[in-house]
């Protein structure tokens, strides 16, 4: 059923583009990447609500890790920066 839900979500949001390009109003370019931002956040939603619990957790723990090791990285970059 959810994964309908995010079917449906893409084709309101190609729907929405259509009929505002028949309309001939502006279609501006953060218009298309908030869609898109939405849409594949709608999706992850499904995927993550499909998975069982072990599953589940790995994947968030190697979020959260991906955060950090980004986070560092942007650190070091910045001190690296600093310096030179």
């Amino acid at each position: 059923m959810i994964v309908s839900v995010a079917v449906l979500a893409t084709l309101a949001f190609i729907g929405w583009i259509i009929f505002r390009g028949v309309k001939e109003k502006s279609i501006k370019a953060h218009f298309i990447s908030y869609g898109v931002a939405v849409i594949a956040g709608i999706f992850t939603y499904a995927y993550f609500l499909s998975l069982d619990l072990a599953q589940l957790v790995k994947i968030i723990v190697s979020i959260f890790l991906g955060i950090i090791l980004i986070i560092l990285a942007a650190l070091y970059q910045r001190r690296r920066s600093i310096r030179t």
